[in-house]
């Protein structure tokens, strides 16, 4: 077994950060979300990142012990896929009813940002698919150096999800402290769109793998 000090570890952490990046900064629920918590709180962000490690980083724990076969499973995939269809949909419908009212849609959108992070990751089935297979390999690759190799990888990945989620919160809050209200109801519509989006896309699959 390699170790950390192996030269071969830095590549395989370098590779597998782009990996992690192209993932993370692709857009998505999460990425939505954190740019409307971010409107109000520079360091929404942060704490999306850390509800999002609430429950990536017990994923990635579970990979390692064997556990990832569950994510095929019959049944796992169309059954988190309804479940977040519905939950992006209530987001997005909340989105939208602040802005009839003519206020900002955030008071509307109760959850702390951690809550947010935990359920959008959770209800996400291409989260979970990219960990059954592209997350995987990088796991047992990162194994191949070691527990701490492991702990190395698994850390630099969330920093990866940090990283990003804080950038977007801090432009988001910039952005309407210069642009004001009119910045603010731009960001949650279409924000409230792409919720929408993902959320028809989520169903729509669930629903067509049931019946396939």
């Amino acid at each position: 077994m390699s170790s950390i000090m192996d030269p071969a570890f830095f590549q395989f952490l370098v590779g597998a950060m782009l990996i992690s990046l192209s993932g993370v900064m692709a857009p998505g629920p999460m990425s939505a979300v954190t740019v409307v918590k971010g409107s109000e709180e520079p360091h929404a962000g942060a704490l999306v990142a850390a509800g999002h490690a609430v429950v990536e980083f017990p994923l990635m724990s579970a990979i390692f012990f064997g556990f990832g076969y569950l994510f095929s499973l019959p049944y796992v995939k169309p059954t988190i896929g309804l479940a977040g269809g519905i939950f992006l949909l209530i987001m997005a419908a909340g989105m939208f009813q602040g802005l009839r009212a003519g206020g900002a849609p955030v008071s509307n959108e109760r959850r702390s940002p951690v809550l947010a992070g935990i359920m959008l990751t959770a209800v996400n089935p291409y989260f979970l698919i990219w960990w059954a297979t592209v997350g995987a390999t990088l796991v047992m690759q990162a194994a191949g150096f070691g527990t701490v190799g492991l702990v190395v990888f698994m850390v630099c990945h969330w920093l990866c999800d940090l990283g990003w989620s804080w950038l977007l919160s801090a432009l988001s809050f910039k952005g309407g402290r210069i642009l004001g209200k009119n910045f603010q109801k731009v960001i949650f519509g279409v924000s409230g769109v792409v919720l929408i989006v993902f959320s028809g896309k989520f169903i729509y699959d669930a629903v067509i793998s049931i019946l396939h």
